[in-house]
C-alpha cells in the first residue's frame, strides 16, 4: 500500500450496489453489513471471485448481521488495526426505505425498520471523515420535515422539533451537512427511472476551507432499455433460432426489439423508453415480480412482461419454460441478470441464493452509477483535505 487507500464502512450493504460505485468511486471497504444472509453472502462471493476487489479480500470483514448489533471494535477482525491506526474516511449506508416510501405506510421515525438512530450512533462511534445516506425519495417529502432537521442537528447542531412538537437543540457530532438533495439514476447511464435522495456530511475538521460539490448529471439523454437490453436479449433468444422454436423464437425476439424501439422513439426528448423503478419485494410476499399494477403496464409498453421473473437461460432450457419466459403474449420476462444490467451492476455480478432472493437484492440496490458519482464528490474534498493537511 503506497499510498494510503481512502476507506469505508457499509452498513445495510445489501447486495453490493452502493459498494460497487464506491469502490469504483476510489474506496476500498473495510467492512460490509448486511442483515440478509443471501446478500452478504453474494458480498463474499464476489469479494473472493473479483480481481480488482482483492484489497477487500485481504482487509474486508463482510457481516451478515443485524446493524443493530454491530459492534466495531468487535467484530472488524482484517480491517482492526487500520482502522485504529488511521481512522475511517467514509460511513456509508442506505439505510431501510420502507419509513419513508410512498408504497408503504410512511410512519417514518414510528417504523421498527427506521435505521436513521443507528446511523447516528455509528458516526459517533467510528467519527469518520464523511457520511453518505441513502433513502427513497419519500423522505424528502414535507410531512417528515422535523424529522429531517432532527437527523441534520444530531450532525451539525441545530434547533429541531422534537416528538412532544416542542423546540429542542442539539450541539450536533461536529460535522457540516453539505447536500441533501435527491438524484435520478437515470441522470448517471441507469436505465431507469430511480429517485434516491442522498445525505453528504463533512467532518468540520476535514471540510476547513474545502468545497463540496453535488455530482453533476455524467448522461444528457437517458439510455434506454432497448440499447441496455438488446444483446442479452438476443443471446436468450437466438440458441432458439434453429430447431423446433426457431419461427417462434425469431419472430417473438422481432417484436420485442420493435416494441422496445418504438417506446423509445415515442419519448425521445421526454425521458426516453427507460424503465420504471425496479422494486425488490420484502420476503412476506410472494414470489417476484417487476411491480404494481403502472410498473407492469410501463413493462408492456417496453415489450417486456412484468408477471414474473424468467429462468436463466441454461435453466429456461433444461426446465422447458420457454413458453412463459420468452413468448408470452407480453413478450419476455426479465432474468435476473438483465434487472441487474437495469440496476447499472457490472457484468457477471455473482448474486447468491434462489432467482427470487437474486432478484430481491437487485430490485433493492442502489445503482452502482449513481453511488460512483456520489463517492467520487465526497472523495475530491477527502483528497483536496489530505494534501491541503499534508502542505501544513
Amino acid at each position: 500500500m503506497n499510498e494510503l487507500e481512502y476507506t469505508s464502512v457499509e452498513i445495510c450493504a445489501g447486495a453490493g450496489g452502493q459498494a460497487i460505485g464506491l469502490h469504483q468511486a476510489g474506496f476500498r471497504h473495510l467492512a460490509l453489513v448486511e442483515i440478509d444472509a443471501h446478500a452478504a453472502a453474494t458480498l463474499g462471493e464476489n469479494i473472493k471471485h473479483r480481481e480488482e476487489w482483492s484489497w477487500e479480500k485481504q482487509h474486508c470483514d463482510v457481516l451478515p448481521a443485524d446493524v443493530k448489533d454491530f459492534r466495531p471494535a468487535r467484530d472488524l477482525q482484517k480491517s482492526a488495526e487500520l482502522l485504529r491506526t488511521h481512522g475511517l474516511d467514509l460511513l456509508a449506508g442506505g439505510v431501510p426505505c420502507p419509513p419513508f416510501s410512498h408504497a408503504g405506510k410512511q410512519l417514518g421515525r414510528d417504523d421498527e425498520r427506521d435505521l436513521f438512530p443507528r446511523m447516528l450512533e455509528l458516526v459517533e462511534e467510528l467519527n469518520p471523515r464523511a457520511v453518505m445516506i441513502e433513502n427513497v425519495r419519500g423522505i424528502m417529502d414535507p410531512k417528515f420535515v422535523d424529522y429531517r432537521d432532527w437527523i441534520v442537528a444530531k450532525l451539525q447542531g441545530g434547533t429541531y422539533r422534537a416528538v412532544n412538537g416542542e423546540q429542542a437543540h442539539d450541539r450536533g457530532l461536529g460535522y457540516t451537512v453539505c447536500k441533501w438533495g435527491v438524484l435520478e439514476a437515470s441522470d448517471f447511464g441507469v436505465p431507469q427511472l430511480r429517485p434516491r435522495a442522498i445525505l453528504v456530511a463533512i467532518r468540520d475538521d476535514v471540510l476547513k476551507d474545502v468545497k463540496y460539490e453535488w455530482p453533476a448529471p455524467t448522461h444528457e439523454d437517458p439510455v434506454s432499455v432497448a440499447d441496455s437490453l438488446e444483446q442479452s436479449m438476443l443471446k436468450r433468444y437466438e440458441r432458439y433460432f434453429d430447431g423446433p422454436y426457431a419461427e417462434q423464437a425469431r419472430a417473438a425476439h422481432e417484436r420485442w426489439l420493435n416494441t422496445a424501439r418504438k417506446r423509445d422513439a415515442e419519448l425521445k426528448g421526454k425521458g426516453g423508453g427507460i424503465a420504471p423503478t425496479l422494486v425488490g419485494g420484502s420476503k412476506k410476499h410472494g414470489g417476484a415480480d417487476l411491480g404494481p399494477s403502472r410498473a407492469k403496464a410501463a413493462w408492456k409498453q417496453l415489450g417486456v412482461s412484468g408477471l414474473g421473473v424468467a429462468n436463466d437461460t441454461e435453466t429456461c432450457e433444461r426446465k422447458g419454460t420457454e413458453g412463459r419466459d420468452l413468448f408470452g403474449p407480453d413478450g419476455p420476462m426479465l432474468t435476473v441478470e438483465q434487472a441487474a444490467i437495469i440496476q447499472g451492476f457490472p457484468p457477471k455480478w455473482i448474486f447468491s441464493g434462489g432467482k427470487t432472493a437474486q432478484y430481491r437484492q437487485v430490485g433493492n440496490a442502489f445503482p452502482p452509477p449513481v453511488a460512483k458519482a456520489v463517492g467520487e464528490s465526497i472523495l475530491d474534498v477527502l483528497r483536496a483535505a489530505r494534501e491541503r493537511d499534508q502542505q501544513g
